[in-house]
């Protein structure tokens, strides 16, 4: 079938399409009902069917012989470890660690909570929770002992999983001490903390070995779960301050991560993906862990960074050394790796033949960092969009359906079982082109969120009332007349100067044309004549030297002439680097409040704080 009728069957009987699409996945009970909202708002899928996600993924490949493949690649060049493990082999670890929780008196439905590095340890944490119907939180390992705390007392967890620490490329991470603050701050106090020792961190704390405990478990069975039972509980950040506890159940989430495999991705059995991502992050828990597994593929587990460990080379060594197949990470990675390989030389020391596509996601992909990776890999790139709440993509290139044309900006069509909308500020259509809301038709497909951890009353305030009938995204964007998706940013990355409504997104996109741009960040700051006006923040790439007072006035003269004057660009600084979520987000919020003077907080999910005050420091000189 077509793209056309695939999707006109998913979004016109959205039961039927589903109930199909579930086939494709080995339940314990196969389900008759497809979706149904729930008194309190929440959505459910195959409310009578009855699975266990950990079985899907590992049990099931070996029933079906092939427990001697490879299921998990462990590749860290921080430790110079590499480990590979069969299917037999993970189902085997996984199987030990759920006997050792429930050693512990971990049950169906009590919380874990995961607090890891890169490491195997984390990826079998997280699926032997699912074996006993546990409850997993995943937290970036390393995040501050406040925010640690916040999440302890949101999903009262019976068990915290961690290690010693963690490896950056020139320092270690020491996760003791955080965890010991953040028990002193929690008022919840898991029953035990189960610490990983790694040889690289000593052991300090008074905690319970994870290696003994595993000594002292017998192997556990699976259980048999309903559709509707929680899988996980991932956080993502809040407008309040407060984090959002995402809920995600295990069948409508099973059916989509296998759907996702073979319709947007086109990746099958024995194919090897590798999402270059942290478990901490959506796309880890979707694309490093469950929907390979799932799908019967080799996934990659790396630790390690695009650039410095130990060079601009790394994703392409990986690539080379484990034939992968696709390659999926933020354009923050690629834009990293374009600074410190501008010609791309070390791309081309590497034999590419088994890399078919280069998937991006996390935040916008600009069209220079997409004609460069384009350029010097020689492969398809294809940005996808898609968010924390959704846990797979919204829209993008369905490649394993039917491909189309690339068009640099756009996150290509919306995928089966997503109805996307541009609405305006009451609720109108948008007519093609015109920049809006981007909203989601109810219902969402299987695999978005159920409800929000404890409080469907905040589910129901942050994403459905502000359209009945939507789920309201936070992004604003526009379609095309052929039915692209443009997503231009944050609706609170929309700027309006002296009453003209722009998108900060699309002058980045102009801006990191320029050829000594490796990435920048575009931010409205006041001015009392037209409210607000664009400042830009640049990173130049390496090996660049330039004036800086002739740098502005080049990217200055690019945004008038291909945006016009009502820009109103007077001001670009160059910055050494800019501040970042552990996922590659870049923190325009924040940066906004810097840059006009107000009090603002470190976010908890920044990756260096210290480059706040960095720039702080630069605009004060500047304006001074």
């Amino acid at each position: 079938m077509s793209y056309k009728n695939v999707h006109l069957a998913a979004t016109s009987n959205p039961d039927q399409f589903w109930l199909e699409q579930a086939k494709q996945i080995a339940w314990f009970k196969k389900p008759s009902l497809g979706y149904q909202q729930n008194s309190d708002g929440s959505d459910s899928w195959f409310a009578d069917g009855e699975l266990n996600t950990a079985y899907l993924a590992l049990d099931a490949h070996v029933e079906a012989g092939r427990g001697q493949q490879t299921a998990l690649i462990y590749d860290s060049p921080l430790t110079k470890t590499k480990k590979q493990y069969s299917y037999q082999q993970l189902l085997d670890e996984v199987a030990q660690c759920a006997g050792m929780l429930t050693n512990y008196g971990v049950q169906k439905g009590d919380r874990v909570l995961v607090y890891l590095p890169m490491i195997p340890q984390a990826v079998i944490a997280m699926l032997a929770c699912a074996r006993i119907g546990a409850i997993h939180s995943v937290v970036f390992g390393g995040f501050a002992a406040k925010e640690l705390a916040v999440r302890l007392d949101d999903a009262t967890p019976k068990l915290l999983l961690t290690a010693t620490g963690g490896l950056e490329p020139n320092k270690t991470i020491d996760y003791q001490p955080l965890i010991q603050e953040a028990l002193d701050l929690a008022q919840h106090q898991p029953s035990a903390v189960l610490i990983w020792s790694r040889p690289e961190i000593p052991l300090t704390a008074a905690f319970d070995l994870w290696q003994d405990a595993l000594q002292q478990a017998s192997p556990a069975s699976f259980v048999r779960l309903k559709s509707t039972d929680p899988l996980y509980i991932l956080y993502t950040s809040g407008t309040t301050g407060t984090p959002k506890g995402v809920v995600r159940d295990n069948g409508g989430h099973a059916v989509a991560m296998a759907y996702s495999m073979s319709a947007l991705y086109n990746c099958h059995v024995g194919d090897v993906y590798w999402a270059a991502s942290d478990v901490g992050w959506v796309v880890g828990h979707s694309y490093i862990v469950y929907a390979p597994l799932i799908k019967g593929c080799t996934t990659v587990l790396y630790e390690g960074k695009p650039v410095g460990t130990p060079d601009a080379g790394a994703f392409w060594r990986v690539c080379e050394e484990y034939n992968v197949k696709l390659l999926f990470a933020a354009p923050t990675a690629f834009r990293a790796i374009k600074k410190a390989d501008p010609e791309g030389q070390l791309v081309s020391k590497f034999n590419l033949a088994s890399l078919n596509t280069i998937f991006m996601a996390g935040e916008r992909l600009d069209p220079a960092t997409l004609a460069w990776t384009q350029q010097h890999t020689n492969k398809l790139v294809v940005d996808h969009w898609w968010q924390t709440e959704t846990g797979w993509a919204i829209a993008g290139n369905p490649l394993g359906i039917e491909p189309f044309p690339v068009k640099p900006g756009s996150s290509s069509l919306p995928l089966p079982g997503y109805k996307v909308e541009i609405l305006n500020h009451v609720g109108q259509p948008c007519q093609a082109m015109e920049q809006g809301f981007i909203a989601l038709k109810r219902p969402l497909p299987p695999g978005c969120l159920q409800t929000i951890w404890k409080n469907s009353a905040r589910f129901e305030s942050s994403y459905l009332t502000q359209f009945p009938g939507y789920y309201a995204s936070g992004d604003g964007g526009y379609l095309d007349e052929e039915g692209y998706l443009f997503v231009m940013g944050r609706i609170d990355d929309v700027i309006n100067v002296a009453g003209h409504r722009l998108s900060t997104g699309e002058m980045e996109a102009v801006l990191s044309e320029h050829p000594s741009v490796a990435e920048c960040a575009v931010i409205g700051v006041q001015d009392e004549l037209k409210g607000q006006v664009p400042l830009a923040l640049v990173v130049l790439k390496d090996g660049v030297y330039t004036c800086a007072q002739t740098l502005e006035h080049e990217l200055i003269a690019q945004i008038r002439a291909e945006i016009g004057a009502i820009a109103c660009l007077k001001q670009a600084h160059i910055v050494d680097r800019l501040p970042k979520t552990r996922s590659g987000k870049i923190l325009r919020a924040t940066l906004r409040k810097v840059a006009n003077k107000e009090a603002y907080s470190v976010p908890s999910t920044i990756d260096d704080p210290a480059i706040l005050e960095e720039i702080k420091h630069q605009l004060t000189d500047a304006s001074a």
